[in-house]
């Protein structure tokens, strides 16, 4: 391939942010990167602010910028960098967000020592509050087939659920046809989630590498606005679904068990968030919907033959057998004591 690494941005009306982003995509000391930027079809004037960067930068041969004359969503944005993407390796970035100057290059070391197909950085989350939280990895490696998978269904929220800050041989998701799904809802954490099945050396970096920026229109920010259309919710309902369809090919994995556990507890999790934020989410969910959201990915019969998280597993496949009613006042009850509502 002509570069080592492509940098690819989906943009979209990220105006207020588009150029700290694309400079600190712009300032890596690594010196083989290309960075393909996708404006998908951005109103606000973020494709001017990108022309108005690259046109006298020192890499801006190195820069390529596709267009959509409609905006067609993120994950046919991130598509079409996989398709295209010229680099060996590939690292997402999100427009609105920024990465340290030495991230490719430090990752790139670490792909090189150890001939690693994947590289995570750890990260900071940076809160509309300007609260700063740090997500720190220990240094690892997984260098066997399934050790990266076990380690990111070992509990919930084993590995960072997005598609950014973290390089990848683009090698893999071509020959494995790995795609973001059309959602705008979780499409990251659905890609994440499959792509780990798919690789056998890794490497986890404590190093902080990436900066992800909460915003106040942000997809997934849901706490602090005042009405949510159920059709949103239902859309990370659908992404979830989607992992329940791609762990039934799983099920001979070791892995399996605690697979099935991560993604009914995120299950969990969604229907807790339903009770929370009831009085603002419209149409309102009845107690039938949210019981079907936890509908287990394995079955009952499967589930006993578990070596590992049986009882887990067991309770929540339970909990969404029961009447609508008894199921989500449990899950309200667990969600009180959990501070979860």
């Amino acid at each position: 391939m002509k570069y080592n690494v492509t940098i690819g941005i989906p943009i979209y009306n990220t105006v207020d942010c588009v150029q700290m982003s694309l400079m600190s995509a712009l300032a890596q000391t690594y010196p083989s990167i290309e960075f393909l930027l996708v404006d998908d079809g951005s109103k606000d004037g973020s494709l001017a602010v990108v022309n108005r960067i690259i046109q006298n930068h020192n890499r801006k041969d190195d820069v390529r910028v596709l267009i959509h004359s409609e905006n067609l969503g993120v994950s046919v944005s991130r598509n079409r960098i996989i398709d295209e993407a010229a680099g060996e390796y590939l690292f997402f970035m999100d427009s609105d967000d920024a990465i340290a100057s030495n991230t490719i290059e430090l990752m790139m070391q670490n792909v090189r020592r150890y001939n690693a197909e994947i590289v995570f950085g750890s990260y900071e989350k940076c809160e509309i509050s300007g609260k700063k939280t740090l997500y720190q990895y220990p240094l690892l490696q997984f260098m066997k087939e399934d050790e990266l998978a076990s380690f990111a269904y070992r509990k919930y929220a084993g590995i960072q659920a997005s598609s950014c800050n973290f390089l990848v041989k683009t090698s893999i998701l071509r020959e494995n046809q790995l795609r973001f799904i059309d959602t705008d809802y979780w499409e990251d954490l659905v890609f994440t989630f499959d792509l780990v099945t798919y690789i056998s050396r890794a490497v986890f970096l404590p190093d902080i590498t990436y900066s992800y920026k909460c915003r106040m229109n942000s997809l997934s920010h849901y706490h602090t606005r005042d009405r949510i259309s159920k059709e949103e919710v239902m859309k990370n309902i659908k992404a979830i679904n989607h992992l329940k369809d791609t762990t039934k090919s799983l099920c001979k994995k070791n892995y399996y068990p605690n697979r099935c556990f991560s993604i009914a507890m995120t299950d969990f999790f969604i229907v807790c968030n339903i009770l929370k934020l009831r009085k603002v989410i419209r149409p309102p969910f009845n107690m039938a919907e949210m019981k079907s959201v936890l509908d287990h990915p394995s079955s009952f019969i499967k589930i006993c033959t578990f070596r590992q998280a049986f009882v887990r597993n067991m309770l929540l496949f339970l909990l969404g057998k029961l009447p609508s009613f008894i199921c989500v006042w449990i899950v309200w009850l667990i969600g009180k004591v959990k501070k979860l509502i």
